[in-house]
């Protein structure tokens, strides 16, 4: 642990919508401790760097949170809380340990335990051996973790695959679990309503706003479909469309290579795929699954060639889509988002800082909308995170700057000109080589990846197979990354800079 000032209490201070400080009490200077080097990583809200102890010579990740990007009170209290989380859970053999949290006037710096291995998937694909006993090892980590959140009062909110990191480069290195931004505290019964999480791996009570920790079974449960068969069970082209079949769809065991997968396994993922939350197994209930406890039930010959070549290629998917969707998002500056501001302004019209039903259902008759009155009430009850009765600036900030921005063309040719270096109308290896380097992510498997999008197999991505491969259900929803699964911004008729669309 790191010679800095601990906290002096465990709940955070109270804040104004624009705080200057996110930590309840100061820290040394993070400088005076680290020297940082090279930038291993780039996320939606921070840059990840390798830093050196300067005492110990101990190489750490430090991510560096810009408190521009934090945009009202909610956003604080969530890294403050991401902070204690991993601080609760650090203990534990399986989970990215914080070494420490410093603060200077412009950042947030949280020093974390480095991970070198790469992702979950990246283990999967190096190997030359995969089978369904390697998955089940990977499961028992996986679960085992979410076993030890829940019995900490912690619930997770995002597991997936891209979210556990290898340690080291050795070929037994273990796996961590990380990124706990979207994770809370919870007490036996609570429910939360709030949408988040990634859409693949969302359970159906969360689109239901009404869940609790059985959701991360859910997830997991997911992840092993995946690791079994390498697509998930429940997909379709639009992101409403993934929800739908999660809601509703049915798990397939039929197409290859399940006919060739041990009953236990299907018998595990049908129990932690129940779509009935009461009904789902507990993560230590997973754990004592037969397929998971004995060796001998999960054998141990390869897994048809099939599904490593889509583990590949959804791998590859994720991490383009990753990258452009980072892109996009930093250049939605607090600038740029500035008419939303006067938006705000324009529909709170006793000045109060929250919106009301009414005053929303004026202000959606003044921009010219046709809205019933029982969809406003749907969108008021969508934005309405806390369930409070009204909005705030940041619930409204949060339900306009919604996933459709990410995708308007302007965006996806902004996205497009960013990997495509040479400005030829094309994105080549190379260039998407370079950009995995500049976000710190793995080179591997490249070619499996344009061979997925690139439609007319001339070997490189155009302006069309990019979008088009933008444009299928594949982002993620989260408090700070546009959290509910409807459009306010649609029904305001919003453009990317808070003005008016001309149709």
């Amino acid at each position: 642990m790191d010679d800095q000032p601990k906290p002096s209490s465990t709940s955070a201070p109270p804040l104004s919508s624009r705080p200057k400080w996110v930590l309840p009490y100061k820290t040394q200077n993070l400088r005076d401790h680290y020297n940082l080097g090279r930038k291993l990583g780039q996320g939606q809200f921070g840059t990840t760097f390798l830093c050196t102890h300067k005492t110990s010579g101990i190489k750490y990740a430090c991510k560096s949170i810009p408190k521009r990007k934090l945009l009202c009170k909610e956003d604080y209290e969530d890294v403050w809380r991401e902070i204690q989380i991993m601080h609760h859970l650090s203990e534990h053999p399986h989970v990215v340990r914080i070494s420490g949290a410093y603060e200077d006037i412009s950042c947030v710096h949280l020093v974390m335990e480095l991970c070198e291995g790469g992702e979950l998937f990246d283990r999967i694909v190096k190997k030359g051996h995969y089978s369904e006993r390697e998955a089940a090892k990977l499961m028992k980590t996986i679960v085992g973790v979410v076993e030890a959140c829940h019995s900490l009062g912690v619930m997770h909110r995002d597991l997936k695959p891209e979210n556990f990191l290898l340690h080291n480069v050795e070929e037994d290195a273990p796996l961590k679990a990380t990124d706990f931004g979207l994770s809370v505290f919870y007490k036996p019964g609570e429910t939360f309503c709030d949408v988040v999480g990634s859409p693949y791996y969302v359970a159906p009570e969360v689109l239901r706003k009404h869940y609790g920790p059985e959701a991360d079974v859910w997830s997991a449960g997911i992840i092993l479909y995946i690791l079994l068969s390498g697509v998930p069970p429940f997909w379709a082209e639009t992101e409403i469309g993934i929800f739908k079949q999660i809601l509703q769809g049915k798990l397939d065991f039929e197409s290859e290579p399940w006919p060739s997968i041990t009953d236990s396994a299907k018998d595990l993922i049908r129990k932690m795929l129940e779509r009935n939350p009461k009904k789902r197994l507990t993560a230590h209930e997973v754990l004592c699954h037969p397929w998971i406890v004995d060796d001998r039930i999960a054998p141990d010959k390869p897994l048809d060639s099939a599904v490593l070549s889509r583990l590949k290629q959804f791998s590859a998917m994720n991490k383009l889509k990753k990258m452009a969707l980072r892109v996009i998002a930093d250049r939605l500056s607090e600038e740029e988002i500035g008419g939303l501001k006067e938006l705000f302004k324009m529909i709170d019209t006793d000045n109060s800082g929250t919106i009301t039903f009414d005053e929303l259902k004026d202000g959606l008759r003044r921009v010219g909308s046709e809205l019933m009155e029982s969809e406003i009430k749907d969108l008021m009850d969508a934005a309405d995170i806390d369930n409070s009765g009204t909005i705030d600036y940041g619930e409204f900030l949060a339900a306009t700057v919604h996933l459709n921005k990410l995708e308007r063309e302007e965006n996806l040719v902004s996205a497009f000109s960013f990997f495509d270096k040479d400005s030829s109308g094309y994105i080549t290896i190379d260039e998407l080589q370079q950009a995995c380097k500049e976000f710190g992510l793995s080179e591997l498997h490249l070619d499996e990846m344009i061979k997925e999008i690139d439609q007319d197999n001339d070997g490189q991505i155009d302006y069309g197979e990019f979008a088009a491969m933008m444009r299928k259900g594949n982002g993620g929803i989260g408090r700070r990354t546009m959290r509910s699964t409807f459009s306010l911004g649609d029904a305001l008729g919003l453009t990317a800079n808070g003005s008016k669309t001309s149709d």
